[in-house]
């Protein structure tokens, strides 16, 4: 009986986690992006709602894959994000360096961060 109730709270604490990260992350991309924007990035090529858009999806993607590497221990396999990201946005990145870059590494450190409290939070259980 105890087995089974712990087995469910660590998958409650994983889907958890995976909701909060999808749920918040671009609320945090974006508020840091926008307090970013107003003090060091006037100037840059404006980012259109595509452009957005594919960042939203993109970003979602990369927040499941980061959490579910760390949570496996594969980190290795978190260069494979970086490579993946930056060969399917070149063309963007090359217009809007900072904008693209600062997105990416608020969204990585985001992430690993939850996966970080996720693991930590396994492991008292």
């Amino acid at each position: 009986m105890y087995d089974l109730i712990f087995e469910n709270v660590e998958f409650l604490i994983i889907l958890g986690g995976y909701l909060f990260l999808v749920g918040t992350s671009g609320i945090v991309v974006n508020n840091i992006i926008s307090h970013i924007s107003k003090d060091g990035l006037e100037g840059e090529a404006e980012i259109s709602q595509r452009e957005r858009d594919t960042g939203f999806v993109i970003g979602k993607c990369e927040n499941v894959l980061l959490l579910t590497f760390v949570l496996l221990n594969a980190y290795t396999a978190l260069a494979l994000i970086f490579v993946a990201k930056t060969v399917v946005r070149k063309e963007d990145m090359s217009k809007n360096t900072l904008y693209f870059l600062s997105g990416s590494m608020i969204n990585v450190t985001y992430s690993i961060m939850i996966a970080v409290i996720i693991k930590t939070l396994l492991n008292l259980v």
